[in-house]
């Protein structure tokens, strides 16, 4: 289940990939309000100002709201919904900007699922060339 501040946190941040590329595009303006309505954040006094552009988000803001979202170990469900928010936002106008693509690439690179775990033969034999390393460096 969602909470709402889980529902707030993504709405931001849609509305700042919707911001990312310096303007929202009608399309994603569109998007956003069905989106808002639907959840029922429209007139929600934290994302109204965004929502309705009396504020704009810079792209920063937007990469904050990103990492408040996933939080410090993002699972890979929590990452998968993300881009999927995203991707919806994006599509609405079909037209993906290089920022809208650097923040998906970003998302991507922090879902676990994208880093398998390490061997524990990798694992040891890391740990003997630093050993390895070490010693080299007090025999010289």
């Amino acid at each position: 289940m969602v909470s709402d501040s889980d529902i707030k946190i993504l709405f931001k941040i849609l509305v700042g990939v919707a911001w990312i590329d310096g303007k929202i595009q009608s399309e994603e303006r569109e998007y956003l309000y069905r989106l808002a309505k639907e959840k029922g954040v429209e007139n929600d006094p934290e994302i109204y100002p965004w929502l309705y552009e009396f504020r704009t988000v810079q792209s920063s803001q937007c990469y904050e709201w990103v990492q408040e979202y996933l939080g410090d170990r993002p699972s890979s469900e929590k990452c998968q919904n993300l881009i999927e928010a995203i991707s919806a936002l994006i599509y609405s106008d079909s037209d993906v900007t290089s920022e809208e693509a650097q923040l998906i690439t970003t998302i991507q690179q922090l879902d676990p699922a994208n880093h398998p775990p390490q061997s524990i033969q990798s694992s040891v034999l890391g740990t003997i060339q630093k050993l390895y390393k070490r010693w080299v460096l007090k025999q010289n």
